[in-house]
């Protein structure tokens, strides 16, 4: 297999009401692979889209994955467009699901409805096979033509991803003749980076990406894995005190590692995150071996009754300061018993900035036996991508603090 197209069906996932997960999940292991992914699109749930992405892509890629419209309503039409592509009419595929009633036989409920789906969730075009779905009620879709493997999924992410796995083992098995490598590189322009590593980027054996997100930047290396192994190698000593520990895919796993690599205990206390930093942290399992909790402080009067921010710091400073900044960071420190604390107070907008203090103003604390210091950064954005701009810089410099002991 050399190339893939991924497709996603739904009105659902053009306007914006739903997030589409399948084809990232998708994209990732394809990549792991080396296999060229050609498009990934999004059509709405009508036959004649269907039609036509089958229409153009059959006959032009190894593979073609979809996902979605394979459900009990009006308006999944995925099996019904797949069918007029063939020229033929819909089966049920009654022993398969079969297979699927078994699951939930001891569930009345569940088993109700099941049976109650089954048309038209059993249905797949005559001159189609059934692909079992071991996570949910609807089958899948598969067939063949003109050199191209087609494989129509439900959309439901858990299910889309349970049944590539069945479906498509070789893709998710190890490969010993090609791997990928992430290295991610903090506080440092894409272009410097490229400028640094000119042998790895110029490499006609490797597949380099580079993928900003402030404060980070992420090189994704993909190749042989004896090149891919020496162009991580010669990345990360290009960039010894700025780049997160192998292994680490993300800053609150780099904040953990070092944590637990110094037997350190942290704590947060947060004000205009909402406990963002503390969920970041909180979302990788086994946290609780270095994490000691995080304040979520919103108002001024807790500021004060919890962390001990003085009264007259906030009169005198406010609320968005590097002063109260400081003294939520060394509240958080001292209520959790921690050894670093990082805190973070702000102004995430639409509506709360002033000339002097605009929307975007964020002013972070660091706090350790060492000290504490505190930063004032005008991050850009809504206020959706102000608070997430917030958790990874809070994070970054954590880390940072914790790393350099």
């Amino acid at each position: 297999m050399r190339n893939a197209v991924l497709a996603a069906i739904g009105d659902e996932l053009l306007s914006g009401a739903r997030l589409e997960k399948n084809a990232n999940f998708m994209a990732q292991h394809l990549l792991n692979k080396s296999i060229d992914l050609l498009r990934i699109e999004v059509i709405p749930d009508t036959d004649e889209a269907i039609h036509d992405l089958l229409s153009r892509w059959v006959g032009k890629t190894d593979l073609l994955i979809m996902s979605g419209g394979l459900g009990p309503t009006h308006d999944d039409r995925t099996r019904h467009a797949i069918a007029s592509y063939l020229g033929c009419g819909l089966r049920e595929e009654a022993s398969m699901y079969e297979r699927v009633l078994d699951r939930v036989r001891n569930d009345p409920r569940r088993f109700a409805y099941t049976e109650r789906v089954r048309d038209p969730q059993a249905m797949i075009p005559v001159s189609a096979q059934a692909v079992f779905n071991p996570a949910g009620f609807a089958l899948g879709i598969r067939f063949e033509r003109k050199g191209t493997t087609v494989i129509a999924l439900p959309g439901v992410p858990m299910e889309y991803q349970a049944m590539t796995r069945q479906e498509l083992p070789e893709i998710f098995a190890p490969d010993e003749k090609h791997c990928w490598a992430s290295v991610i590189i903090l506080n440092i322009p894409e272009m410097t980076i490229a400028e640094r590593i000119p042998e790895v980027i110029s490499n006609s054996a490797l597949h380099v990406s580079i993928l900003p997100a402030f404060p980070q930047v992420e090189l994704i290396i993909r190749g042989e894995p004896k090149a891919v192994a020496e162009a991580e190698r010669l990345t990360r000593s290009r960039f010894r005190d700025d780049v997160l520990p192998q292994g680490c895919g993300s800053l609150a796993e780099a904040v953990l590692y070092e944590a637990r690599f110094r037997g350190a205990r942290i704590s947060c206390a947060e004000s205009c995150t909402g406990g963002l930093i503390g969920a970041a942290l909180t979302e990788i399992a086994g946290s609780s071996d270095v994490f000691n909790g995080s304040a979520v402080t919103y108002s001024n009067e807790a500021k004060n009754n919890i962390l001990g921010v003085k009264a007259a710091t906030l009169e005198e400073h406010g609320a968005v300061s590097e002063e109260c900044a400081r003294e939520m960071a060394e509240g958080a420190l001292r209520i959790y018993d921690a050894d670093f604390a990082v805190s973070v107070t702000g102004i995430a907008g639409p509506d709360g900035g002033s000339e002097t203090k605009p929307v975007g103003t964020v002013c972070f604390g660091f706090a350790s036996d060492r000290g504490t210091i505190t930063i004032t950064r005008r991050l850009p954005g809504n206020r959706e991508e102000i608070r997430i701009r917030t958790v990874r810089f809070a994070l970054s410099e954590l880390w940072r603090m914790i790393h350099n002991g």
